[in-house]
């Protein structure tokens, strides 16, 4: 990849947990709400919202400690502060990126997201299981699995019928995965909808009429 890529892509993911945190004030969610009936949203920020709030309020002791030590050096006072600022914007941001940027089921299939980091869409026809499923991985995935983990956790599988293409990093290349891994806060309402969702595009998959023959 070259530095222009990068950076762009880099520039974009700093731009998506920036305009989270106005959206967190408003109240409202990317892709979701009242203006998209036909979508339904997971969240699944809650797990993780402890420990990035957490360290988000000791980054901000943190500024207010240094920001007193280094008050008789103005110079390098104002550097920390504004690297200490942007450190507890971006812990914050985090967070809000989780929130306002839920997994969606939609027309369009389900997208699994993971704050400003991950965006990735599964046609739901391509669905051919999906199970609640409690996972730690410590590891890497192996190739052609793509997890999305918060906190340290999945919580649900999809086994795919068919590769689907997706980038797993912001800064990655995009690679082709037929497992999908991934957590919701409410894991079971999320496998609920999604084999209704699965089930019926295979439904009406099935009533679809052949072409005919020439």
């Amino acid at each position: 990849m070259n530095r222009g890529r990068a950076l762009r892509l880099l520039l974009a993911h700093e731009g998506r947990w920036l305009a989270s945190l106005g959206m967190w004030v408003v109240r409202r969610q990317d892709g979701a709400g009242p203006g998209a009936r036909e979508v339904r949203a997971f969240g699944y920020a809650r797990a993780q919202a402890p420990l990035v709030l957490g360290f988000a309020f000791v980054c901000l002791v943190e500024t207010v400690g240094v920001s007193f030590l280094l008050a008789d050096h103005p110079t390098l006072h104002w550097i920390v502060l504004v690297l200490d600022v942007y450190t507890v914007l971006m812990a914050v941001g985090m967070h809000t990126a989780a929130v306002t940027r839920p997994h969606l089921l939609g027309p369009e299939g389900l997208r699994i997201r993971n704050g400003a980091r991950l965006d990735a869409t599964v046609p739901v026809e391509l669905i051919s299981t999906v199970r609640r499923d409690l996972r730690f991985p410590k590891d890497k995935p192996p190739a052609g699995v793509l997890e999305a983990a918060v906190a340290g956790q999945t919580s649900v599988t999809l086994e795919l019928s068919a590769p689907v293409t997706v980038v797993r990093r912001f800064l990655g290349a995009p690679e082709e995965v037929r497992t999908v891994r991934f957590h919701a806060d409410d894991s079971r309402a999320a496998v609920t909808a999604l084999r209704a969702a699965a089930e019926a595009a295979r439904e009406a998959g099935a009533a679809e009429p052949e072409p005919a023959a020439s």
